[in-house]
């Protein structure tokens, strides 16, 4: 589209009265337990799995003789207390982390597009280089592993300072949910003018002030940034976007890169299977989602979601630390799955990536050409709205049947950890004579490390159900009897003839 037409249009809208809709989370109650509960998980899991004692604390097995004193010894609670867990100069470096992105962003080249219409009747502009902003980091990473080794600075300052690292991005996160919750207000009234296409969020509109900054009020708040000599869309920080897609994903595979540096480490110069499967497989995933970037723009967080604490935490702090907490467990306890493990594994990843991708293919080779061949012979009902619902096919097993495949690929992040659990021992190396601390596995901590390591699989169980009734109360409401009629044919939810 050409310059003259986006100035046009820019010009013309007006707010749009919103629509609200009712409480998710339980509410207020809820959210105001979040916002508490889900920050202390994040912080749970590095105390309570580490390389100071063992995975989990010893003195956790043994409630009934439990002292504070000895679980803060064997979780490595700092001595200043809450204050240890923040550093100004490793706050310094993540903000040069956030720098780098955006200036990354504002001047490699990348694909701008337009997104979807707006209740306004504008669209916003975005640029996509977020795959080329990763290939330069990671190559750049790569030739800084390839001069130093696992002694990379970015690798053990990732390691040494990881709870400072942690504290910064959710220091940041909590920067961003306030600012944007501020910002919302000078969203213009219905019936103002409103060039710059601001809305507010249906969600996050309730009126109470704790939900509506969980939730976030504005739908996709942007900054412009007065640089020149860019292109407009060069200017535009959209704050959702950058965040959906940028600090979090590539951190969530950095943090795996640093966690292989330092088991190759303490391994002895070897690197096991297991952390390499993990860290292949979630690294397809980021790598993936950063090369097809403009899908982002039709997905549920992009159009229907406000960006308040729940994304802007979700996307900083809860993808990157409690994604990457498989491959920090198998740095510290290298486990060998063997032959077997490694089949399993594969085998479950390649079915449940196989439903994913076919399931997405067909749905959206149907959307786009219903003539096509590989799709034509699908069946379906038309709506009153004019939408085609699948009946058959993989859409006739199950109505959100590519869920499936997306949890199960959830359990090869998992299933390398095997039976969980290690304890930290002194041992003597044969070489040198020296005492060196080893991960070892005893009866007693033999599966209890599974609460931390496939923890994963539930949230993201979880996860699922909760955006499946989501996506179902959106198609009642879009539908209505069309949606019945569908349901009525197209039992199952995500699993066939199980949910």
């Amino acid at each position: 589209m050409g310059q003259k037409s986006v100035k046009k249009a820019a010009s013309a809208p007006v707010a749009t009265p919103f629509q609200k809709h009712g409480y998710e989370f339980f509410g207020p109650p809820g959210v105001c337990i979040l916002l508490i509960v889900l920050p202390i998980i994040v912080y749970v899991f590095p105390f309570v799995c580490n390389d100071i004692s063992g995975c989990p604390a010893p003195s956790l097995l043994h409630p009934s003789t439990l002292s504070l004193e000895t679980l803060k010894r064997e979780v490595g609670w700092p001595e200043n207390g809450l204050r240890g867990l923040y550093d100004t100069q490793v706050t310094c470096y993540v903000l040069g982390y956030y720098l780098l992105l955006l200036v990354l962003q504002v001047v490699l080249p990348g694909e701008e597009v337009e997104g979807v219409l707006l209740a306004c009747g504008g669209r916003h502009k975005y640029k996509f280089n977020s795959f080329l902003s990763a290939v330069l980091i990671l190559g750049g990473s790569a030739a800084g592993s390839y001069i130093y080794g696992p002694d990379f600075p970015v690798w053990t300052f990732l390691w040494d300072n990881y709870i400072p690292v942690l504290t910064a991005n959710l220091i940041v996160s909590e920067a961003l949910a306030t600012f944007v919750y501020l910002a919302s207000f000078t969203v213009p009234a219905p019936g103002k003018p409103n060039p710059t296409f601001r809305e507010l969020a249906p969600g996050g509109t309730s009126g109470n002030p704790i939900y509506d900054f969980f939730m976030g009020r504005e739908l996709n708040p942007r900054i412009h940034l007065p640089i020149p000599f860019v292109s407009e869309a060069s200017k535009i920080l959209d704050i959702k976007a950058f965040c959906e897609i940028r600090p979090g994903l590539l951190g969530w595979i950095i943090l795996n890169l640093s966690n292989i540096a330092h088991q190759y480490k303490v391994n002895s110069g070897h690197i096991t299977i297991s952390i390499i499967l993990i860290t292949f497989f979630q690294g397809f995933y980021v790598l993936d989602a950063l090369y097809m970037e403009p899908a982002i723009l039709t997905t549920m967080d992009m159009i229907t979601d406000g960006f308040g604490f729940m994304l802007s935490f979700g996307d900083l702090v809860w993808v990157p630390f409690i994604y990457s907490v498989q491959t920090r467990y198998l740095a510290i306890y290298p486990l060998d799955i063997g032959l077997w493990g490694l089949v399993v594994v594969l085998g479950v990843q390649s079915v449940g990536y196989y439903i994913f991708r076919s399931t997405n293919n067909q749905k959206n080779r149907f959307r786009t050409n219903p003539n096509d061949p590989r799709v034509k012979h699908l069946k379906y009902i038309k709506t009153a709205a004019g939408s085609h619902l699948l009946i058959s096919g993989w859409w006739g097993c199950a109505r959100h049947i590519n869920y499936m495949g997306d949890w199960l690929m959830s359990w090869s992040y998992c299933l390398p950890t095997g039976i969980a659990g290690y304890l930290i021992v002194d041992q003597i190396n044969p070489i040198t004579g020296a005492t060196e601390k080893r991960a070892v596995q005893t009866p007693e901590v033999r599966g209890w490390g599974n609460l931390v390591t496939y923890f994963f699989m539930l949230y993201f169980a979880i996860l699922l159900l909760h955006r499946e009734r989501r996506d179902e109360a959106k198609c009642r409401r879009k539908y209505g009897k069309d949606w019945d009629r569908y349901t009525a044919i197209v039992k199952s939810r995500i699993i066939p003839g199980i949910y």
